[in-house]
């Protein structure tokens, strides 16, 4: 077979196992996380049953079973907690366990902060829009950012917005920066857009990508005053 097509089948096939190989990092990430939840419980579990039925809870304690039952009790323990937080008696329970960990100073701090940017993105900020371009790591360059907050800056009276910039595959990681809300590219993108974006590392992406302000030209119209 001739080097160059060798070459080109070499890349042809990279190409087409990339998404799957995307894909397959994403999904045992989830699935992985998801699982590690569970897996305290179920091992307390089949200790447990060990002084009851010793065979059965040998059968238990394979790997890929384990596995799958902390997967299992994970997803169920889920749906129940969704269930609830959308019952009368499920909010009273739960303002009940967040006025518990209120009480811990350290806890507090953790589970505060990320209660708080939980339902920050779930709700549209006030003056700017969720979505967003940034200039970074330079001017130029620019990556999807989610406004989490917006301030007003002491002395300027300049309105600034706390931006976070997940990380391409894992949108888990990423930074923190505070940026004038003027030097902001809005998007009409939805979170699930954006996300799709940032997971895909750009390849699944709106066909058009939104201009900053300072791009724009003075008088789109195209009319000379």
């Amino acid at each position: 077979m001739p080097p160059l097509r060798l070459k080109r089948y070499l890349i042809t096939g990279l190409l087409t196992f990339m998404p799957l190989w995307v894909t397959w990092l994403v999904f045992k990430f989830i699935v992985g996380f998801l699982a590690d939840l569970g897996a305290p419980l179920v091992a307390a579990f089949v200790g447990a049953l060990g002084w009851v039925s010793p065979q059965v809870a040998d059968q238990l304690s394979h790997g890929w079973v384990t596995y799958l039952l902390a997967l299992a009790l994970t997803l169920i323990t889920l749906y129940l907690l969704g269930f609830l937080a959308n019952r009368v008696i499920g909010q009273r329970l739960l303002h009940a366990f967040d006025s518990l960990l209120q009480r811990i100073p350290l806890v507090q701090t953790i589970y505060g902060g990320t209660k708080k940017l939980m339902t920050v993105l779930q709700n549209k900020p006030s003056g700017a829009q969720r979505v967003v371009l940034v200039d970074f790591p330079r001017k130029g360059m620019k990556v999807v950012g989610f406004v989490t907050r917006v301030m007003q800056e002491e002395g300027t009276g300049r309105e600034m917005a706390a931006v976070y910039i997940p990380t391409t595959p894992n949108p888990t990681g990423g930074y923190l920066e505070v940026v004038p809300l003027d030097e902001l590219t809005p998007t009409d993108w939805t979170m699930d857009q954006a996300m799709a974006f940032i997971i895909s590392g750009g390849a699944v992406a709106p066909d058009t990508l939104p201009a900053s302000p300072a791009a724009l030209p003075a008088n789109p119209s195209g009319n000379h005053a």
